[in-house]
């Protein structure tokens, strides 16, 4: 039978815009399915999706060549994807690592110094002393030292990202489709995909939904995933705020330990005309394997315990955001048991799967869509491209 299209791609999210551009160049007859960010947030029934913001660090320094290459290939394309677009994205503010001397090849900071030389990153090494004068908005402790990356390195806004993708795709023929999937079905010869009372049909179809991936009948199996509640804080900036952390580069901050450290984003003017600095943590306080719990969620504040923390350990870093306005918001985090994201197809030859971000994946979504694309067109991934280590697995 003749089909709607040649493949179809679910989510219109950082890798399924990003997927949908690339395919566009690979092939005729696409599609790109997703609902568009919702006004009301707290007044949302449907599905959401975690890029619905105006920061996420990126960077190459990384303690995994996988992701640390994966990253790489991404922020090869983002000055072609702004010029092409018009749309811009990339603030290279630059990337400071903080934390205590690492051990060669022993924790995150150790591990990311050795792929980090493999691949030639190039980054400053800053001793305790230099660390505190070439960064005095921070009070760190007297022994820590600095890793920073100074060039391709800084934050993406990923809804611009997604604008300028999916403008892109459009561009290149792909026909978008506003609205939200509610089953995905096998027929034999081809998929069909319904969308309300509408039902598409494609030869193949690419479901990168995030953490809703394994909602609404959209995988012959579930993926095997875990989908975790995490919280933000955001210190809304006053002109003295804004004079003291202006000229920061997106950081991340270790404690003692490799999961406690937390994620800062430079000061970022937001829709609302304010400008915020975003905090956030590796700690959570839940997993949700229902749409209907994931939605709540989306709709909350996040978790009161997890805000508290964030305050605490971001006045302790930042003294000088005391006083500041602070709010607090949810996100969602889908990490996999091989810590890699997922690209491959599922028990259908004509149905995969694109998740797994593992809470850093924002940084490399370009690349990870063009492995979606690249998945099918030609049906695999080779071993430049990491398909044994992106192999899925599901329950």
């Amino acid at each position: 039978m003749a089909c709607d299209f040649k493949a179809i791609i679910i989510g219109r999210g950082m890798m399924g815009a990003a997927a949908a551009r690339h395919l566009s160049a690979m092939i005729e007859g696409v599609a790109l399915i997703g609902p568009s960010e919702p006004v009301e947030r707290k007044n949302h029934h449907g599905v959401f999706a975690s890029h619905y913001d105006e920061a996420r660090i990126t960077r190459t320094f990384d303690d995994n060549i996988v992701w640390a290459t994966l990253a790489a290939r991404s922020l090869d394309r983002y000055a072609e994807i702004e010029a092409k677009s018009g749309i811009s994205f990339f603030t290279e503010a630059g990337c400071l690592f903080a934390g205590p001397v690492p051990q060669p090849g022993q924790g995150y900071l150790g591990r990311a110094i050795e792929v980090s030389d493999g691949l030639g990153v190039e980054y400053e090494v800053l001793d305790p002393a230099a660390l505190r004068q070439r960064f005095p908005e921070f009070t760190l402790r007297e022994s820590f030292s600095g890793y920073y990356e100074k060039r391709r390195a800084g934050h993406v806004n990923p809804r611009a990202l997604v604008r300028a993708q999916t403008a892109l795709a459009e561009a290149g023929g792909v026909t978008i489709i506003d609205a939200t999937v509610t089953s995905v079905q096998d027929a034999g010869s081809h998929v069909e995909v319904s969308v309300g009372d509408r039902t598409y049909t494609a030869e193949r179809v690419l479901v990168a939904a995030g953490g809703f991936s394994n909602f609404n009948q959209l995988l012959p199996a579930p993926v095997d995933t875990r989908v975790a509640a995490r919280t933000v804080v955001f210190y809304e900036l006053g002109e003295r705020e804004k004079a003291i952390f202006g000229g920061m580069p997106s950081s991340i901050v270790f404690g003692d330990r490799d999961e406690d450290h937390v994620y800062i984003l430079p000061p970022v003017r937001y829709p609302d005309g304010k400008t915020y600095l975003k905090l956030g943590g590796d700690t959570e306080t839940r997993s949700f394997d229902t749409l209907q719990d994931a939605g709540a969620w989306f709709r909350s504040d996040g978790d009161p315990a997890e805000r508290d923390l964030l305050v605490a350990t971001a006045l302790e870093l930042m003294p000088d955001l005391a006083g500041c306005p602070v709010t607090s918001a949810p996100c969602v985090a889908t990490f996999t048991p091989t810590a890699y994201p997922y690209a491959g197809f599922t028990s259908s030859p004509r149905i995969a799967v694109l998740t797994g971000g593992n809470f850093v994946a924002a940084k490399s979504s370009d690349e990870l869509g063009r492995l979606g694309a690249v998945l099918l067109a030609e049906g695999a991934l080779g071993e430049a491209d990491f398909g044994r280590q992106l192999t899925p697995s599901f329950r």
